[in-house]
């Protein structure tokens, strides 16, 4: 028996031997070849430590700079030396690597010690590996890994991947200072519970920065750094609670370089495990953060606007951007109560969703995305994690879409104040209804009779109307309406509102798919419709006729603080600023003689705005679309169950419901209740401000002669 043990011990001499001269001699095969192979990712980590690429988490936040979500593929908070505390440095040298300070990167001396116990034990009793060490594998591990082959490469249990790790190590001890390597180590290494380094650890655990960590706490970290599996102080507490006390007895021994005394350590084993429950590392992603259930729609607006114009998702993930947005606390809180007042949040099968829009000439900034219903993953308390504000949505805004036919008018030279016929019905004689003529009527309490154009898009004939659309043309009617804002509505979904492919094999588009039927119905507004592009509409208009896209976007700063340009599209004159501020004055009388006008009555509205209501056939959904110079908005209520149907007004302070095919909602009604209650709000502060193309008021009487 002794004599195996004496030859195993002869037989890892000689491997060790070998393993110095690996190091030190490398040649063109065997072990050195092995060793040399080392040189791409040597380079490879000494650039990214230079650049320090590490992945870091990155943080949206609102116009004030509150962090509204994270993203991260590790929750990590990068630390500088000067930021860790001596306890923490003291735990993980006491349990990790004792001779840390003295050696060039491999411990040769604890290395044959490891070596000895384990063949004299017949296990691996004793782990060998310094922290340096464990800094390289850790580190090709987490952060140079691109994917899992690579990853399960850096973890492999072979001599090729000590070598390699001695052979970086002993290079990093050449290269960099004991305490720019022991931070490193606690900046990569897992503690558990998706946390990395000390940072995100110190915050996860104790809800504290790690230059606070106290001794308990530094040990209790040092010690889940072993196993941060079977160590996990909230799984298994007792397991973690012994470790943590066997890393305080370390740290008090006096051969220690950074120690603590007996009395100390004595005391810190008294203390709790004091983990915080729940964990304190934030959620990832659109849902949980703060006012989570609210913001989640505007943070996923978010990060699809980021993915099409420059930064993906994998990207946001480890980049460590600040993103500060231009969200608006005070207007995405109103919309928000008001689009809940209006529909409860578990209102059975109906959504009110809301968009709020800063106009501008050169840019539209995004400043509130709600919906009553909460945004998150548990449907039984009315949450969904659909975005069902900024994209295209499979309902109508009905009447609404009468402003672009209404353009398309103006654009062709007519007046408001021209006058169109308002028949009580009308037969088209350009569009149809499969094969037989195509035939409108008013709805209930539209009367019939001649009216200009202004008081048409207040009172919103349908007979009227398809009468204009033949006038104005139905394909100049759809490209105003793709000109004024509806870009993803007209030109990016199909028929059924479903995002076209690449490939083309789900289209045409809906734009081109009206126009080649000869759809008349296109006024009256029967088309899926994103609630953000509607509001952008209104703040075209309100912009004379500049379009920009709607921007969720203040500024982006990487992880050193500088600004990193989006490749946004730039914002342009879609229509003529004449044929717009025509168009604004039309729209002008809605909530004075219009069918917003009991809404408007009811908040006391009496600012200068622009609106339009609209509600599809059969009562499925409703739409208000308005705006003041300062704000332009749009809320579409709609019936969101798997089986759509009509939505009946409650009346008074009664809520909507389903109702079948006997609905009776209309835009004038809970959207348009909905915008005037948050805009009211909203306005609070803001001066009165008269619309475009208001003329002057007229002068006064010449003053008296002296």
């Amino acid at each position: 028996m002794r004599s195996g043990v004496l030859l195993k011990m002869f037989g890892l001499c000689v491997l060790a031997g070998v393993l110095v001269a690996a190091l030190l001699l490398p040649v063109a095969t065997g072990a050195g070849a092995m060793v040399n192979q080392t040189t791409h990712a040597m380079s490879k980590m000494s650039t990214s430590l230079a650049e320090r690429d590490m992945p870091q988490v990155s943080t949206v936040t609102d116009r004030n700079g509150k962090p509204i979500a994270y993203f991260f593929k590790d929750y990590r908070v990068e630390t500088k030396p000067e930021q860790v505390a001596d306890t923490m440095k003291a735990a993980i040298t006491a349990v990790e690597d004792k001779r840390y300070w003295h050696h060039g990167g491999v411990d040769w001396h604890g290395t044959m010690r490891a070596l000895a116990t384990n063949v004299s034990s017949g296990e691996t009793a004793q782990g060998a590996s310094t922290i340096t060490q464990q800094y390289v594998k850790n580190y090709l591990v987490h952060v140079s890994a691109t994917n899992e082959l690579e990853a399960e490469q850096a973890k492999e249990t072979t001599v090729a991947r000590k070598l390699r790790e001695a052979k970086i190590a002993v290079e990093l001890e050449r290269t960099m200072s004991k305490e720019e390597i022991l931070t490193g180590y606690l900046n990569v290494v897992p503690f558990g519970n998706q946390t990395f380094g000390v940072g995100a650890a110190a915050q996860t655990y104790f809800g504290t920065t790690p230059d606070k960590l106290t001794i308990a706490q530094s040990a209790l970290l040092a010690a889940v750094v072993n196993q941060p599996g079977s160590l996990n102080p909230n799984s298994n507490p007792q397991d973690a609670l012994a470790r943590r006390n066997l890393v305080i007895d370390l740290m008090a021994d006096p051969h220690n370089d950074i120690r603590i005394t007996e009395e100390d350590a004595e005391i810190a084993k008294q203390e709790p495990l004091g983990v915080l429950s729940p964990l304190g590392r934030p959620p990832n992603g659109c849902v949980g953060i703060g006012d989570g259930t609210t913001d989640g729609f505007f943070c996923t607006y978010v990060r699809d606007y980021l993915e099409r114009f420059g930064i993906d998702t994998d990207q946001l993930k480890v980049g460590g951007y600040t993103i500060r947005t231009t969200l608006d606390r005070t207007a995405s809180d109103a919309a928000k109560q008001a689009a809940q007042k209006q529909v409860p949040t578990q209102t059975e099968g109906i959504a009110n969703a809301m968009s709020v829009v800063e106009p501008g000439k050169d840019k539209h900034k995004v400043r509130a995305l709600v919906a009553n219903r909460d945004f998150g993953n548990d449907p039984s308390k009315g949450q969904t994690a659909y975005d069902i504000v900024s994209r295209v949505q499979p309902f109508g805004a009905g009447s609404i879409y009468k402003i672009f036919t209404a353009g398309a008018a103006i654009e062709r030279g007519m007046s408001i104040y021209d006058t169109i016929d308002v028949p009580a019905s009308y037969t088209s004689r350009i569009y149809k209804n499969g094969l037989a003529p195509y035939t409108v009527h008013n709805a209930d309490g539209v009367r019939p009779g001649p009216r200009t154009l202004q008081s048409a898009l207040a009172t919103s004939p349908n007979t009227g109307f398809v009468a204009l659309l033949e006038r104005a043309g139905l394909n100049n009617a759809v490209d105003m309406a793709a000109k004024l804002g509806m870009r993803k509505s007209i030109n990016g979904v199909n028929a059924q509102g479903s995002t076209l492919k690449k490939d083309g094999s789900n289209g045409p588009a809906l734009g081109d798919a009206i126009k080649r039927s000869n759809n008349g119905s296109f006024t009256l507004g029967f088309t899926p419709t994103s609630v953000l592009e509607l509001s952008n509409v209104a703040a075209t208009l309100m912009s004379e006729g500049v379009y920009c896209p709607p921007t969720p976007i203040e500024e982006v700063r990487d992880r050193n603080g500088n600004p990193v340009q989006l490749n946004e599209p730039a914002c342009e004159q879609a229509v003529a600023p004449a044929v717009a501020t025509a168009l604004a004055q039309g729209l002008s009388k809605d909530d004075t003689e219009g069918t917003s006008r009991a809404a408007a009555q009811a908040v006391k509205w009496a600012r200068p705005m622009i609106g339009k209501t609209g509600t599809t056939q059969e009562h499925k959904s409703a739409a208000f679309l308005a705006a003041t110079p300062q704000m332009a908005g749009a809320v579409l209520t709609y019936s969101d169950g798997k089986r759509p149907q009509g939505i009946c007004d409650g009346g008074g302070d009664a809520p909507p419901f389903l109702c079948g095919s006997r609905g009776n909602i209309y835009g004038g009604k809970v959207p348009a209740r909905t915008w005037f209650d948050a805009m009211t709000k909203i306005h609070e502060g803001m001066p009165v401000v008269q619309l475009p193309g208001t003329p002057p008021p007229p002068a006064g009487p010449p003053a008296a002669a002296p």
